[in-house]
């Protein structure tokens, strides 16, 4: 397996520990659709980091890790309050 595809997979991981973790942490009810809706989210948002390399292609894997983490967080927060205003728009909610 090369290199590049080892981070990928990595980042994936990343992202669905942290999609599930937030969802452990907060007050909403526990299901498996929400839970695994934010790990693919949190995925999808955290495999946004394989773009720094192509920026950098030498880039460490744990500076890579950190940009995955940091997209992860708050490119899923972003993406699931994005989802649900479109939702509400689209059942006449606002």
């Amino acid at each position: 397996m090369q290199e590049y595809e080892k981070n990928f997979i990595w980042l994936l991981c990343l992202g669905a520990f942290i999609g599930v973790g937030k969802l452990l942490v907060s007050s909403e009810k526990l299901t498996v659709r929400l839970c695994l809706g934010r790990a693919i989210l949190g995925s999808a948002t955290t495999a946004v980091a394989g773009a720094a390399l192509i920026q950098v292609p030498n880039i460490q894997p744990l500076a890579l890790m950190a940009i995955g983490s940091g997209l992860g967080i708050v490119g899923a927060q972003f993406l699931e309050l994005w989802l649900k205003k479109q939702v509400n728009k689209i059942n006449g909610g606002g």
